[in-house]
């Protein structure tokens, strides 16, 4: 139900002649262009947390297998409306996914809502520098029905660093996932995951990411929780290079198990975005 008003929202404020009857709006799209054109233009990663700032709306789909040959789908990812509210900032608001699983004794239902906060501390486009240093702080509320969320709300402190080498570019985030009450059952956990990008052929975004998890405390405590990450990502610019920034990307990619530990063999990921 949330999903057809955000779009809606966001094919509107990137329609041309809207913009020149609304000052807001003009001043809004003019402070993204500023703000985005101070970076790399690279492509978000699959998995990854993109380390620059990007306005989008942005649905994934993903489907997770488990030894047993179990499967759970994520409709929409935990993925949704990012937004530029100010120079160097960037605000995510992710509706809570839909969790369908495959065991009939495993009810589906909502997962949590999150939130992102992100601030640019430093960055050079292509032509000077071809990086990106950034942090943000993510949240989550425990939303989730029958069991498909977390018991408690967390908070997730996080480092991010860019840097591009001509048609090629590497993205890492690292952080912690910390919950904010019941820490001793439900344990803390540090994410790091690095991406290594390419781009082709002007539409096609090639890459290989490597997500990992390291458990203290909670049930997983000393485990560590590997997957490499395959995919390809194509973007096309809408109407044109001097169309401004509305684009949209599609793309897929499988995770694929690379730890003893995993709490499921593979997952597909597939991603639809937006960009304006």
């Amino acid at each position: 139900m949330q999903r057809t008003p955000l779009v809606l929202l966001v094919a509107l404020a990137a329609y041309p002649p809207l913009m020149a009857q609304n000052g807001f709006t003009t001043r809004w799209e003019q402070r993204a262009t500023q703000t985005q054109s101070k970076q790399p233009g690279w492509a978000p990663p699959l998995v990854t947390t993109y380390v620059g700032l990007i306005q989008v709306y942005r649905t994934d789909f993903t489907r997770q297998t488990a030894s047993n040959q179990v499967t759970t789908w994520s409709l929409d990812g935990s993925k949704g409306l990012n937004l530029i509210p100010a120079a160097r900032t960037e605000l995510d608001i992710n509706p809570p996914p839909y969790l369908k699983h495959s065991a009939p004794t495993v009810a589906n239902g909502a997962g949590d809502m999150s939130f992102l906060l992100k601030y640019r501390f430093l960055a050079g486009n292509e032509m000077k520098g071809d990086y990106v240093v950034s942090a943000f702080l993510a949240s989550s509320i425990a939303t989730g029905s029958h069991k498909n969320g977390s018991s408690d709300a967390t908070v997730s402190p996080n480092v991010a660093l860019g840097k591009g080498f001509g048609w090629f570019d590497v993205q890492s985030t690292l952080g912690a996932n910390l919950p904010v009450h019941d820490t001793r059952a439900l344990g803390r956990s540090i994410v790091w995951n690095i991406t290594g990008q390419a781009h082709l052929a002007k539409f096609y975004w090639p890459q290989l990411e490597f997500n990992s998890t390291y458990f203290k405390g909670g049930p997983n405590d000393g485990k560590t929780q590997t997957f490499a990450t395959p995919g390809l990502l194509i973007s096309h610019r809408l109407g044109g290079e001097r169309s401004g920034r509305l684009a949209v990307c599609g793309g897929a990619g499988e995770q694929i198990a690379t730890s003893n530990f995993h709490s499921y063999n593979h997952g597909v990921v597939v991603t639809t975005r937006l960009l304006f």
